[in-house]
C-alpha cells in the first residue's frame, strides 16, 4: 500500500553513505522532507540560518549545520561530501543571481551532483519569479536536477494567512475570481523526497504536484466555514490594498509582498488552475483534498 516513506532504492550505489543536505530543514516542506529521508534510513545534513535541529526529527538522526547562502564562511560545511541536495530559496533571498547562486557553483565544485529544487507552477513561464532564476541555472549547470513546481501550498493558510482567518475570519489577497489548484505541503515534500532517494529516475524532469481540484478562494473561504463552524469571508480585494494590508498588518517583507502579489495576479488572471496527476504518478495514491486539509488543521485557526 503506497505510503509517504518512498522505498530506498539500488539506483544510487555508493550515495547511501553520503548525507543530502536538506536546505530550509526547519521550513514547512524541508522539515518533512528530512523526515521521510530520515525514516527511508537516508543519512540527513539538515541546513537552516540558525544551524536548529530539524523539528519533530531528534538531533541524532540528522547532522545539523549553519548555511547561509549570502556568508561564504557556511558554505564548506554545508556542501563537503554532499552529493544529493534539496534547494529550497529562502523566502528573504530576492536576487538569486548573487543572493544564492555563489554558493551552489561553490557547491557544484565540492562534488554536489543533484539538486532537487522547490519551484512554483508556472515558473518556467513567469521570469518575474525568482524560481525561473535558478531554473535556467541548473539546466545550464551541469548538475542533474528535478524541479518541483508547486502549486499554492495550502499550508500558507496556516501561516502567512492564519491570522487573518482566525482573528478577522477573513481571507485577504488578490485573487479576484481566479481558481487555483492548491497542494497541501505533505505530498509536496513526499515527491521531493522520492526524487532525492532515486535521482536517476527524476533525474531532468520537472514535477507539478497539486491537488485533486482547483478552488476560488470564495469557494476555500466556504470550505473553512463549513471546518470551523463559524462564517469565513472573501472579500476580493485588489492588489493595493492586499500589498498595505500584507506590510502593515501581516509584516510581510516588501520583497515578498511583490512575489505574493505577483502568485495572486497570476491566480486572478487565471493562470493558476492547472492540474496535474503528478502526485499520484510519483507516490502512488491521490492527492490530499483541501477539505481533509481543512479538517485536519482546524486547530490552526480556532
Amino acid at each position: 500500500m503506497p505510503t509517504d516513506s518512498p522505498v530506498p532504492t539500488e539506483s544510487a550505489p555508493g550515495h547511501r553513505s553520503n548525507p543530502i543536505l536538506v536546505t530550509g530543514a526547519t521550513g514547512t516542506v524541508g522539515r518533512r522532507v528530512a523526515r521521510l529521508l530520515l525514516d527511508a534510513g537516508e543519512p540527513v545534513r539538515a541546513a537552516s540560518r540558525s544551524g536548529s535541529a530539524v523539528t519533530n526529527a531528534p538531533g541524532d538522526r540528522a547532522e545539523c549545520v549553519v548555511l547561509d547562502f549570502t556568508d561564504p564562511g557556511t558554505w564548506d560545511a554545508a556542501f563537503k561530501g554532499v552529493r544529493r541536495m534539496f534547494l529550497l530559496r529562502p523566502p528573504h533571498l530576492g536576487r538569486p543571481k548573487t543572493q544564492i547562486i555563489p554558493a551552489l557553483e561553490h557547491a557544484r565544485a565540492l562534488g554536489v551532483e543533484h539538486v532537487v529544487l522547490l519551484s512554483l507552477q508556472g515558473a518556467e513561464r513567469n521570469p518575474v519569479v525568482p524560481h525561473a532564476t535558478l531554473e535556467r541555472w541548473l539546466r545550464r549547470s551541469g548538475l542533474s536536477w528535478t524541479f518541483v513546481r508547486a502549486s499554492f501550498f495550502m499550508q500558507n493558510l496556516t501561516t502567512t494567512h492564519a491570522s487573518d482567518i482566525r482573528d478577522r475570519n477573513q481571507i485577504l489577497l488578490p485573487a479576484g475570481d481566479g481558481a487555483t489548484a492548491f497542494v497541501d505541503a505533505h505530498d509536496v515534500a513526499a515527491v521531493a523526497a522520492a526524487a532525492l532517494i532515486d535521482p536517476a529516475a527524476h533525474r531532468n524532469r520537472a514535477w507539478t504536484p497539486t491537488g485533486p481540484q482547483a478552488l476560488t478562494y470564495t469557494e476555500v473561504a466556504s470550505a473553512l466555514s463549513a471546518a470551523l463552524g463559524r462564517p469565513i469571508t472573501y472579500p476580493r480585494p485588489g492588489a493595493l490594498t492586499y500589498a498595505r494590508h500584507a506590510r502593515t498588518v501581516l509584516k510581510m517583507p516588501a520583497g515578498m509582498v511583490l512575489v505574493t502579489t505577483a502568485i495572486y495576479t497570476a491566480a486572478r488572471l487565471g493562470q493558476a488552475d492547472g492540474l496535474t496527476d503528478d502526485v499520484s504518478s510519483v507516490l502512488g495514491r491521490p492527492p490530499i483534498s483541501f477539505d481533509e486539509f481543512a479538517r485536519r488543521e482546524a486547530s490552526t485557526w480556532a
